[in-house]
C-alpha cells in the first residue's frame, strides 16, 4: 500500500504516505490507487472519525508527481483525467467537514504541497534544510493538482504568482511568514502533537474559500487596482521569456482565469492548461533534461565505480584573479581550508577580498550569521609563499592561459604535495594531456574547468587526460560534488567539450557581422533564440583579445602537430577589432560595446557600422538556425570524437556551461526536437550556403535512417 490507514482510540486517522520501492514519496499510479482506496474507507467510516492527519513514513513529506511515470504519456486525455481525479479526491478532503492537518516532516514540493494546500492546517518540522512550494515550472509544466487555483485563493493573485511562475522554494520560517503554513514544530513528535491537538480543539472546518463570507486576497481580477496591472503581466513575461518559455504564461492565465470562476470550474480550467503543458515539446525537453539526465549525473554515472572516497580537507588554489578567487570561496564555504596563492600578498589579499565580499551580501540579506560568515573566511589563507601549499589534497591551478606558466606553477606545487594529492588544471583550452607533461605524477593530473562567476555557475567540466587515473578522476567527481556543482566529465582535446562548442556561437555571430548584417540584429537573434547574452555582448566579456591569444596558441600547437587550423569568416573581424581598432572588449574598456566610463548603460559601438558596413540583412530565422545548428552539429563531431562520453553530459553541460537554450533541453535534444530528418535537411541548406562547418556529420544520417534519436 502506498498510504497506510491507521484510527487511534480518538476517532483520529493518520493517512502514512509511504511509496514502496522509492527513497521519497511520489504520486503515480499505485498512490492513485491506495488514495481511492483509503478515500472510500473515510467516506464509509465519517462518522466515527474525529479528523484526519496526512503524513509521512520517509525522511521526506512528498516530492510529488512520478515525473518518469509521467514522461513516457503522450496522450492529452491521459493527463486530464488523473489530473481531474486527483483532484476530486483532494476536494472531498477538504470539504468533507473534518478537520484535517498536513503534518510536513520534510521537504514538501509539487504535488506533495498540493497535497498539503488541501488541508486546513499545514504543520511544519523546523528544518531550514525542508523545501516547500510548487516549482513545476522549472520542468516546463505548472502545478495539475489544484495548486494554481488554492494558492490564488490563499494568497491572492499577485503573491502566488510570484511563487507560481518563479518557482519559488522556501524554508518552513519563510513559509510561515509567507502564509503557506500555519504552524512549525520542533520534531516529529511535537509535529503530531500539534496536530492532534488541533484536530480535538476543531470539531469542524472548512477552507476559507468555502465560507460564503470568503474575499480573495487583494481583488479579483475585475477589482480597478488589480485589472489596471494585470495586462502589465504577460508583456514582462514576454521581455524576460522571448515567449520561448509557454509555462509561465499559462500559469498567469489559470490565476485570472480561475480567479474570476467558481473553484470547480477554476481545477478544470487548470487541467487543460496542465495537459497542454504536459503534452508540448517544451516540456517535454525540461523534463528530460532537468530530471532524467540531470538525475543520473548526480548520482555519479560519470564517475568510475571505485570505493575509494576523495575527502579533501585542504586545498590550494594557484592565481587570486577572479577564477582563482571564486574557486576559493566555494571551497571554503563547504568546508574546506583554502590556501590561495599569488605572486604577492597584496594580490592574493585581494583575491581574499573577492569572498570577504561575498560573504558580507549573504550576512546582509539574513542568509548568514555574521559569525559562521567569519569562520569562512578564516578558512582562507592568501599567501604568496609556496610552502603553504604543503598538506594539500587538491590544488588547483587557475592562472593565465600560457603553458610556460602552467608549468612552472605546477612544478612549484607538486615539490610540495603529497604523492597522493590531486594536481588540477582550470584551463579552458588548453589540452591536459600536454599539461601534464610538466607534473611529476600524471596520473594525478586532471582538468577542473569553471565557469564565471564561480560562486554563481554550477558546472565544472572535469577533463581526463591520457594518463589521468580512474581514482583520480574518481575524487575529482567527489570534490565537485562536495562544492555543491554539477559535474561532467569529458575526454582530454583542444577545447574540451563547452569552450569548443560555445566558441561556435560566438564566432558564427562575429561572422555574420562582418558579412554586413546588422549588430543589434544579431544579438536581438540569440536572444530570442533562447540564449542568456547575444554573441557580440558575450564575446566582449570573454574578451577579443584572449580569442585572438588562444587561435594563436592553437595555430602554433597545430603546426608543431603538422596540421593547420581552419580558417573561418569571424578571425577576420576580431583580429580587425583588437589590431586595427583597439577594442579588445570589456575589461579593456570597449569592444563591440561602449562601457560609459560614468558607469552609464552599455550599448553597441556606433563604429560598427564603419568598421564593418551591412551589405545585407538576413532573416531572424536564418541567424538563430545558424547560430543553434552550428552548436548542435559541434557536439556531435564532440561525441563522434569520443570528447563527450555520454548524451546527458552534452545537454547537461550545453544548457548550465554556457546557458544554451533551456527550453530546447541542450544541443543534442535541440537535434531531437527540431527531428532528426528535418534537421538533417536544414544543415545541409546551411552548408550549402556557409560552407563545410554546417557539414553533416555521418553518425546522424546513420541514426536518421535506423530511426534513432539522441
Amino acid at each position: 500500500m502506498a498510504i497506510n490507514y491507521n484510527k487511534d482510540e480518538q476517532g483520529i486517522v493518520t493517512l502514512t504516505i509511504d511509496t514502496q520501492g522509492k527513497s521519497a514519496n511520489v504520486i503515480n499510479l499505485a498512490f492513485g490507487v491506495s488514495f481511492r482506496e483509503n478515500l472510500e474507507r473515510l467516506k464509509a467510516e465519517k462518522d466515527s472519525i474525529r479528523g484526519i492527519i496526512i503524513a509521512s513514513a520517509k525522511e521526506t513529506f512528498m516530492a510529488g508527481a512520478d515525473i518518469d511515470e509521467m514522461f513516457k504519456e503522450t496522450d492529452p486525455k491521459y493527463f486530464f483525467d488523473r489530473g481531474q481525479e486527483l483532484k476530486a479526491g483532494l476536494r472531498y478532503i477538504e470539504t468533507q467537514g473534518k478537520p484535517v492537518v498536513a503534518a510536513i516532516n520534510g521537504t514538501a514540493l509539487g504535488g506533495g504541497f498540493e497535497l498539503c494546500l488541501a488541508a486546513h492546517r499545514r504543520i511544519a518540522i523546523d528544518n531550514p534544510k525542508t523545501q516547500i512550494g510548487l516549482p513545476e515550472v522549472t520542468l516546463g509544466l505548472l502545478p495539475g493538482g489544484g495548486g494554481v487555483t488554492r494558492m490564488v485563493r490563499m494568497l491572492g493573485l499577485q503573491p502566488a504568482l510570484q511563487y507560481l511562475t518563479e518557482g519559488k522554494k522556501v524554508d518552513p520560517k519563510q513559509a510561515l511568514s509567507d502564509g503557506l503554513i500555519h504552524e512549525l514544530a520542533t520534531d516529529k513528535a511535537d509535529l503530531m502533537a500539534k496536530a492532534k491537538a488541533w484536530i480535538l480543539a476543531n470539531n469542524t472546518a472548512i477552507q476559507p474559500w468555502d465560507d460564503r463570507s470568503y474575499k480573495m486576497p487583494g481583488g479579483t481580477p475585475t477589482t480597478p487596482k488589480v485589472a489596471s496591472v494585470l495586462p502589465v503581466g504577460p508583456a514582462m513575461l514576454a521581455k524576460k521569456t522571448y515567449n520561448n518559455y509557454p509555462a509561465p504564461l499559462a500559469i498567469m492565465c489559470v490565476a485570472v482565469e480561475g480567479a474570476m470562476v467558481d473553484f470547480d470550474t477554476a481545477t478544470r480550467i487548470e487541467s487543460r492548461y496542465f495537459t497542454h503543458l504536459a503534452t508540448g515539446k517544451v516540456s517535454k525537453n525540461m523534463i528530460k533534461v532537468f530530471w532524467t539526465q540531470l538525475n543520473a549525473i548526480n548520482s555519479g554515472n560519470s564517475r568510475p565505480k571505485l570505493a575509494v572516497k576523495g575527502e579533501f580537507k585542504k586545498v590550494g588554489v594557484l592565481g587570486a584573479g577572479m577564477m582563482g578567487s571564486g574557486i576559493a570561496y566555494c571551497a571554503a564555504i563547504s568546508g574546506m581550508q583554502v590556501v590561495l596563492k599569488d605572486v604577492s600578498q597584496e594580490s592574493a589579499d585581494k583575491g581574499k577580498a573577492y569572498s570577504e565580499n561575498l560573504l558580507k551580501k549573504r550576512v546582509s540579506k539574513g542568509k548568514m550569521t555574521k559569525e559562521k560568515a567569519d569562520e569562512v573566511l578564516n578558512r582562507i589563507k592568501a599567501t604568496p609563499n609556496a610552502d603553504d601549499l604543503k598538506g594539500c589534497d587538491l590544488i588547483i591551478e587557475a592562472v593565465f592561459e600560457k603553458r610556460e606558466l602552467k608549468a612552472e606553477v605546477t612544478k612549484e606545487a607538486e615539490e610540495r604535495i603529497a604523492d597522493t594529492a590531486i594536481f588540477a588544471s582550470n584551463t579552458s583550452t588548453l589540452p591536459i594531456t600536454g599539461l601534464a607533461e610538466k607534473s611529476m605524477r600524471p596520473k594525478n593530473f586532471i582538468g577542473l574547468h569553471f565557469f564565471s562567476p564561480v560562486d554563481k555557475m554550477p558546472l565544472v567540466e572535469i577533463i581526463v587526460g591520457k594518463e589521468t587515473s580512474d581514482e583520480t578522476l574518481a575524487k575529482a567527481f567527489d570534490f565537485v560534488k562536495a562544492i555543491k556543482k554539477t559535474p561532467i566529465v569529458v575526454n582530454d582535446s583542444r577545447g574540451f567539450y563547452t569552450s569548443r562548442v560555445f566558441a561556435t556561437y560566438v564566432t558564427e555571430g562575429i561572422a555574420m557581422l562582418g558579412e554586413g548584417n546588422n549588430a543589434r540584429s544579431i544579438e536581438a537573434a540569440g536572444l530570442q533564440a533562447g540564449m542568456p547574452v547575444g554573441p557580440l555582448a558575450v564575446t566582449d566579456e570573454v574578451s577579443l583579445s584572449l580569442m585572438t591569444h588562444i587561435r594563436k596558441q592553437t595555430i602554433e600547437d597545430m603546426k608543431a602537430e603538422g596540421k593547420t587550423i581552419p580558417d573561418h569568416p569571424a578571425y577576420a573581424v576580431t583580429e580587425k577589432m583588437v589590431n586595427d581598432l583597439k577594442r579588445a572588449g570589456k575589461a579593456a574598456g570597449a569592444g563591440f560595446y561602449e562601457y560609459p566610463k560614468d558607469g552609464g548603460k552599455k550599448h553597441l559601438w556606433s563604429g560598427l557600422k564603419e568598421a564593418f558596413p551591412e551589405k545585407t540583412q538576413l532573416e531572424e530565422k536564418e541567424m538563430i538556425d545558424r547560430m543553434m545548428f552550428i552548436q548542435a552539429l559541434e557536439t556531435v563531431r564532440c561525441l563522434d570524437e569520443g570528447v563527450l562520453r555520454n548524451i546527458p553530459d552534452a545537454n547537461i553541460g550545453s544548457i548550465f556551461g554556457w546557458g544554451f537554450a533551456p527550453f530546447k533541453g541542450g544541443t543534442l535534444q535541440y537535434i531531437n526536437d527540431y527531428g532528426f530528418k528535418e534537421f538533417i535537411a536544414r544543415a545541409r541548406e546551411l552548408n550549402s550556403k556557409y560552407g563545410a562547418r554546417f557539414t553533416v556529420p555521418a553518425s546522424l544520417e546513420k541514426m536518421a535512417a535506423e530511426g534513432k534519436e539522441f
